[in-house]
């Protein structure tokens, strides 16, 4: 039993390690920051649609990634607000905090509004979609907590994101 015991846990920390440095369903393979946020999967390395067994409190949904200085929805970004959505009309009692974070470069204010306006891109298309806007809030974050505290432009794709928390 022990062993069994030891095996799940092994095997729940080497998933949920592989989803916080894997991103799939937000991908930033790409310079461009094409990659995480894509709706290829989940920027928590959960699988959106099966995102019921995990529970509504504190659940993290799919992140949307950016272009560099830019709040602009792409069609990766758009796919994974169309999961969100789904997800959002399935769990009616929860709502989403949506946070808007910038990569390192730029101003402190600068970067807090930009994180705003990311958040808020994210937060009305979800509106457009049918989401109920009292379940969504946004917050910026700016700079202030990277996803990858690397120095490079995979690290800065991954930090220029809307991240999703539910409540």
């Amino acid at each position: 039993m022990r062993h069994t015991l030891a095996g799940v846990i092994g095997a729940a920390l080497i998933i949920l390690a592989g989803g916080c440095s894997s991103k799939k369903a937000a991908t930033t393979g790409d310079a461009a920051g094409a990659g995480y946020g894509s709706g290829k999967g989940s920027g928590s390395g959960v699988d959106v649609e099966n995102l019921d067994q995990w529970g509504g409190r504190g659940t993290v949904i799919g992140d949307v990634f950016f272009d560099f200085d830019s709040s602009a929805l792409s069609s990766e970004a758009q796919e994974q607000l169309k999961q969100n959505a789904s997800w959002m009309q399935k769990n009616t009692r929860s709502s989403v905090t949506i946070e808007g974070h910038c990569d390192e470069r730029g101003t402190d204010e600068y970067n807090i509004a930009l994180g705003e306006r990311r958040a808020e891109a994210a937060q009305n298309y979800l509106v457009t979609l049918g989401v109920s806007g009292n379940r969504l809030s946004v917050v910026s974050f700016g700079e202030e907590k990277p996803f990858d505290h690397g120095n490079n432009e995979e690290a800065w794709a991954k930090n220029r994101r809307a991240h999703f928390v539910t409540k």
